[in-house]
């Protein structure tokens, strides 16, 4: 079946970054913005975490958004429902910082519309564990703009997160597409590389490449932006 969509990462994948240093320096801005509203920054730090692991764990019958939000509520009570604002107010403003954590590519933007002008559709499949604002900004400091993707990943807007194979089905799904006319694109062996149990194909971009589990890469195809097109064109005539 040949391929009609490509799926994008974004966080080392279309925008370069180290995602330790990124998620430290995130926790730093973060914690700095809510220290003076009484949110100890490790006791903050762990809490996030907590929600991320909710979130990793949803099984889509709620959004993300409201499965982090539960599990936040219990660990500070009502007093996080009501600063919620300070979040939102976060990430329109202090994140912002975090783009100087991230390093730019020219290659991304510039393969996303090679990409669409085979004809292809795109799009942006996130980890879906950051608000709509903190997710369009990132994708802004990657060059491209949101108009490029048909569809973005948002924690307010899917109850699935990577690696959930579910995750990449229901995307494909929301496009109407078969797994298998899909094509995933990003940098982590495991988390992005489960769209192949999904059964779509798979290309492991390896400009800032995450193996935390030592997996076999040799099992995926893999390689640079440049790499990546001549992999899509191969499918393409192979598929014809």
């Amino acid at each position: 079946m040949r391929i009609k969509a490509v799926f994008f990462d974004l966080d080392g994948t279309l925008l370069p970054m180290d995602q330790s240093a990124f998620t430290e320096g995130y926790f730093k801005l973060l914690t700095e913005k809510l220290k003076p509203y009484g949110y100890e920054p490790k006791q903050l730090v762990s809490a996030i975490w907590r929600g991320t692991g909710a979130m990793v764990k949803n099984d889509g019958w709620r959004s993300n958004e409201e499965v982090f939000w539960e599990e936040f509520i219990k660990i500070y009570g009502d007093r996080a429902r009501e600063d919620k604002g300070l979040f939102d107010e976060f990430y329109q403003c202090e994140f912002q910082a975090a783009k100087e954590l991230c390093g730019y590519n020219p290659k991304a933007h510039e393969t996303v519309g090679k990409i669409k002008e085979m004809g292809m559709r795109i799009a942006l499949a996130t980890n879906p564990i950051f608000p709509t604002v903190a997710t369009e900004s990132r994708a802004r400091w990657a060059g491209l703009k949101l108009s490029d993707f048909e569809l973005y990943t948002t924690y307010e807007n899917i109850g699935f997160c990577k690696p959930n194979p579910d995750y990449y089905r229901e995307i494909a799904g929301r496009m109407e597409l078969n797994s298998e006319e899909c094509l995933m694109v990003g940098n982590d062996a495991t988390e992005d590389m489960a769209a192949k149990d999904a059964g779509m194909s798979v290309f492991l971009l390896t400009d800032c490449l995450v193996n935390q589990e030592h997996r076999d890469i040799n099992r995926y195809p893999r390689g640079s932006f440049g790499q990546l097109l001549q992999f899509i064109e191969r499918e393409r005539t192979e598929r014809l």
